[in-house]
């Protein structure tokens, strides 16, 4: 008689659940060495966490050229958000003062990932801070790291203000000038573009004309920039093209959040005449201050703040992609393109300003404002609207002749923009 066997299959016992660790790792300068040392902090950790047995690589986070106190560092948030979404069990870092130097900020960090479930593990400590004692001897060693970071930005501190009191600047590269052991050299090249900045605004010309003019012409800015209005505004205000000083204009709050505040009189300044050769004569660069404060007076918004348009970031170059801003010229409110307003015609020289009492009136006769998703401003005059149903509309609009947009003052403003241009192009 045969005997049946009975076959009983047990479920086979799950494998061990991998600990999934991620590093963090930082470096305070954007030096070439130090950038090279967090290069090799980030390949130690990724080979130590690979090899390891029973571990699941999760990353590793790095920041470079910011302080430990600010926490608004984009590897760091984006640890914490893994952390946040399960995605960590650990995290591996060399020092407390790799995380934070802030103590309320690296209590607070290390807190939220110990509610979440991640240990810290401070190498240097050899600290992790799921144990017994971590929090405690955390909080001691974080308040050393705190006071080392605030002595260390008092030395920087002294040492600038030394230099302030001995009539010596700080930094000192900018555009005409470089700062060549100790003192201002000026570079000729520069200094032609920045006696042509402060000539071009004495002659009538805006800061956005200027930026046109430069841009036009194939001038970038010290580093290679294109014009910007903010820059030419820069150059204009920048009382060392006299060849003076004026030392502390801004200063550091404190050491842990590192603002950057204008002196209103909460520091002493420093004022040091004749230091270096001057490339803008003071007589000048008295005037365009004065013609500066006029135009702010004459044109600065003397009506309340205007209701923010419904066609904000609505409209688009067709010929760029760039969105239209807002402006204001002459009274009269008109779109026009972003690459166009800063960078001159050659960036985009299809584009069109469009008033805005048209785009108003086109866009009331093709649907109301809300079932209007998006404005394409196209070549001749052509705008394309996009509604909700993803159906498009194109509308044309007629310029308004030359002798119905131009006022006499703007006649004659345009008369000595082509006298300037020609003069410096002869």
């Amino acid at each position: 008689m045969e005997r049946t066997v009975a076959q009983i299959q047990f479920p086979a016992a799950p494998l061990p659940r991998l600990t999934r660790v991620a590093a963090y790792a930082r470096v305070s300068s954007g030096k070439d060495a130090m950038l090279h040392s967090l290069s090799a902090q980030v390949s130690y950790y990724s080979d130590m966490i690979q090899k390891h047995p029973g571990w699941q690589y999760a990353g590793v986070y790095a920041d470079e050229a910011i302080t430990g106190t600010k926490d608004a560092r984009e590897g760091f948030q984006r640890l914490l958000a893994a952390c946040r979404a399960g995605e960590v069990d650990m995290v591996i870092t060399k020092s407390i003062s790799r995380l934070a130097r802030n103590t309320v900020t690296l209590l607070g960090t290390v807190r939220e990932m110990k509610g979440l479930g991640v240990d810290v593990y401070f190498e240097e400590q050899n600290i992790h801070t799921m144990s017994a004692d971590g929090e405690l001897m955390m909080t001691i060693l974080a308040s050393y790291a705190q006071e080392e970071s605030r002595s260390a930005s008092e030395n920087q501190l002294w040492r600038i203000r030394r230099n302030f009191e001995a009539g010596r600047p700080w930094v000192g590269n900018m555009l005409g000038y470089r700062l060549q052991d100790g003192e201002y050299k000026i570079i000729p090249e520069e200094a032609e573009v920045v006696k042509r900045i402060f000539s071009d605004y004495l002659s009538g010309m805006g800061y956005a004309a200027i930026c046109k003019a430069l841009n036009e012409d194939g001038i970038t800015t010290k580093d290679g920039y294109p014009w910007r209005v903010g820059t030419v505004m820069k150059v204009l205000s920048n009382y060392c093209y006299t060849g003076n000083l004026l030392l502390q204009k801004k200063y550091r709050e404190n050491h842990i959040t590192k603002r950057t505040l204008n002196n209103h009189g909460e520091k002493p300044m420093y004022h040091v005449e004749g230091f270096h050769e001057a490339i803008i004569p003071m007589e000048v660069y008295q005037a365009v201050q004065e013609e500066r404060a006029r135009r702010a007076q004459r044109f600065g918004n003397t009506h309340p703040p205007s209701v923010a348009s419904p066609f904000t970031g609505m409209i688009t170059c067709g010929c760029c992609g760039a969105k239209y801003n807002r402006r204001t010229a002459n009274g009269k409110k008109l779109w026009i393109c972003r690459t166009y307003s800063t960078l001159g015609k050659s960036a985009c020289p299809e584009s069109k300003a469009v008033p805005e009492d048209v785009l108003t009136a086109l866009a009331n006769l093709v649907a109301p404002l809300g079932e209007i998703t998006a404005i394409r401003a196209e070549q001749d005059n052509t705008l394309v609207f996009t509604l909700v149903n993803g159906s498009e509309i194109v509308k044309r609009w007629q310029d308004r002749s030359r002798s119905e947009s131009w006022t006499e003052e703007m006649r004659e403003q345009a008369r000595r923009k082509t006298i300037e241009r020609n003069r410096r192009h002869a």
